[in-house]
């Protein structure tokens, strides 16, 4: 098969890469559709020393069954592989499974490829009528959904009521914003500091762009992005008792103010990935149009992967989500 291989340093090789082989409870899917994600882009920068090279990687995917009993069958995957029986499991937050795998690092090959083989409990069946491009955002618009579900039980008061702020106008954070709205919320900002993909942002219903700095006030601050400086940002603006969830994973350390958090009795909730059930409801969420027409894409072809990598991190593309297709 030709995938997209991640090789060094800002380096990806369009090549051939042997096929990957289904085994007993897994199916093999032909990719028509994987988005690339923030942590693709910090591998591809050299910043992940989970994601080595020589790797394929890409996790947010769509595709076409190929083969068995359930061949031609449109599937969106969940990437997240877990052991279904540790306690963590047990108890519906597999994402916390301390055994959990995830494609695009060893020993799990990703999605920028033609191929890739997935557990048939992973695999969710896409309707005909939605395009596969916007099945294969179930994956990131997951992970702002389980934050918001998350973060709307630890707040003190409705989503309906709360002013609500998402930093970072990637796909994680335009889907926690949309999820927000799905959730019931009604004051949404979201900030995001490219004037080109805020002006982008702008086209889409259900929340405001700003720029950073703009938002002086917040009971539930998403931080889509995860620096030592969007913590400062979230620290800053949120009030006594509101709830601060954060996604990104940018930066390790640094930006809380501790002692205010302290005295405002500020809750802080990491978050990872989402749970399996939060993958359905997400998925589901796309497929009957809650989170909207999902509009807000850009697709290139998969052996185009290096200029995309190239163009995001040189900040000239609009759209907070760029779709690789490997049959294109």
């Amino acid at each position: 098969m030709k995938a997209l291989v991640y090789t060094g340093t800002e380096e990806l090789d369009y090549r051939y890469a042997p096929d990957p082989q289904p085994q007993l409870g897994q199916q093999l899917i032909r990719i028509m559709a994987s988005g690339i994600c923030g942590s693709d882009m910090h591998a591809f920068l050299g910043h992940d020393a989970r994601r080595p090279a020589p790797l394929i990687l890409g996790h947010e995917a769509a595709g076409i069954i190929v083969g068995g009993t359930r061949d031609g069958e449109r599937v969106t995957i969940n990437p997240l592989v877990s052991c279904g029986s540790c306690r963590a499991c047990a108890a519906g937050r597999d994402n916390l499974c301390p055994e959990r795998m995830i494609i695009s690092m060893p020993p799990r090959e990703g999605a920028f490829a033609e191929f890739v083989v997935m557990q048939d409990a992973n695999l969710v069946t896409v309707p005909d009528e939605v395009p596969l491009t916007k099945a294969a955002l179930a994956e990131p618009l997951a992970c702002g959904w389980h934050a918001v579900r998350l973060g709307a039980a630890a707040l003190d008061l409705p989503l309906a009521q709360a002013r609500c702020h998402v930093i970072g106008g990637g796909a994680i954070g335009v889907g926690a914003a949309l999820a927000l709205r799905a959730f019931g919320a009604t004051q949404i900002t979201v900030a995001e500091p490219n004037a080109l993909r805020r002006n982008a942002l702008d086209q889409i219903d259900g929340f405001d762009a700003v720029q950073p700095g703009t938002v002086s006030e917040a009971d539930l601050v998403i931080d889509g992005v995860g620096y030592a400086a969007t913590r400062a940002d979230a620290a800053a603006i949120i009030l006594p008792g509101g709830v601060i969830m954060h996604i990104g994973l940018g930066q390790a350390e640094g930006g809380l103010d501790i002692r205010r958090m302290t005295l405002q009795e500020i809750t802080f909730i990491g978050t990872y990935t989402y749970t399996a059930q939060d993958f359905r409801d997400a998925a589901a969420a796309i497929f009957d149009g809650r989170l909207g027409p999902l509009d807000w894409t850009e697709q290139r072809p998969l052996s185009g992967g290096q200029q995309a990598f190239a163009d995001i991190r040189a900040g000239t593309v609009a759209a907070p989500k760029i779709i690789l297709e490997p049959q294109s």
